[in-house]
């Protein structure tokens, strides 16, 4: 009981980073159902997808009402973002990639992720630097140097698609400076639009594990209420709250979350655990582990 109220608690977290930060979210949410609730990773990837793709629809929505989604930019980079995340869950379907495999890439993900949030805020509040319209001199970033910068961005939105679909990370901490810098979209509207883009490329990477893998839906509800809630209570705190102070407090919370993560998986597995493990890992038609009230996700 302690251990479910404890998990619903950093649900509500979750959904505040989302609304806070416009991602964020499902970097936070796999280590938080496999680690805490004891959820396969596999398992465990499909149900962040639907719990962070719900939060940020809402969180979206909420920021349209504000005008801070830019929808061009919805359906421009989000088309390439949505095919990587359905290709990532399709690769994430193959028997070589193991809970091992899948955990260590999510764990050197969210190692990016801090990295490139803690460098960002550290560089110095000077105005003096070119900035990109609409970012303020405390959350500028640098600018590229490409001529085709729109051939980049559906470059990258490819590759954080197929992040998306392996492990489950929404993208939130590349989605962001790619609309800024190559899409050239305001800082806030940036934001709101990767909230977009992330339920987006949630809903094509739920469809590419499709009759893969059994899910809790009891679990998926209640937490998804849970960050639901957090994200409302984020959206409202994010106009009165400094984007850069929280980035660097996010940063440092992330690269501990990620050093924890790439230790837990360079020990050795109890063989019994793994043998658990890899029975939910097999495809449609597998008998779920004892006391398990998961059911294989269907079309």
């Amino acid at each position: 009981m302690i251990t479910y109220l404890i998990g619903h608690l950093l649900s509500v977290g979750i959904g505040v980073s989302l609304g806070l930060l416009g991602g964020g979210g499902s970097v936070l949410a796999l280590p938080v159902l496999v680690y805490v609730m004891g959820i396969p990773p596999k398992p465990a990837v499909a149900m962040t997808l639907i719990m962070v793709g719900t939060v940020s629809a809402v969180s979206a929505l909420s920021q349209a009402r504000r005008g801070n989604v830019n929808l061009r930019m919805v359906a421009i980079f989000g088309s390439t973002t949505m095919l990587g995340a359905y290709l990532g869950a399709r690769l994430a379907a193959q028997p070589w990639v193991t809970a091992t495999v899948q955990m260590t890439v999510f764990g050197l993900a969210m190692l990016g992720a801090a990295s490139l949030m803690i460098i960002r805020t550290a560089r110095p509040e000077s105005g003096n630097r070119p900035q990109p319209p609409g970012v303020s001199a405390g959350d500028f970033y640098y600018q590229p140097v490409c001529k085709y910068c729109w051939l980049w961005l559906m470059t990258e939105g490819l590759g954080i698609g197929v992040l998306t679909g392996l492990v489950g990370v929404g993208g939130g901490f590349a989605l962001v400076p790619a609309l800024v810098l190559l899409g050239k979209v305001p800082l806030r509207a940036a934001m709101g639009t990767s909230l977009a883009i992330i339920a987006g490329n949630s809903a094509a990477g739920l469809l590419g594990y499709l009759n893969t893998v059994p899910l809790d839906g009891h679990l998926i509800v209640t937490f998804t209420l849970a960050a639901g809630l957090g994200a409302l209570v984020g959206g409202e705190l994010a106009e009165r709250i400094s984007v850069r102070a929280l980035q660097k407090g996010f940063g440092y919370f992330l690269l501990a979350i990620a050093a924890f993560v790439l230790l837990k998986n360079a020990l050795p597995a109890p063989s019994n655990q793994s043998r658990g493990q890899d029975s939910a890992f097999r495809p449609t038609g597998v008998t779920q582990p004892s006391g398990s009230a998961g059911r294989p996700l269907r079309g």
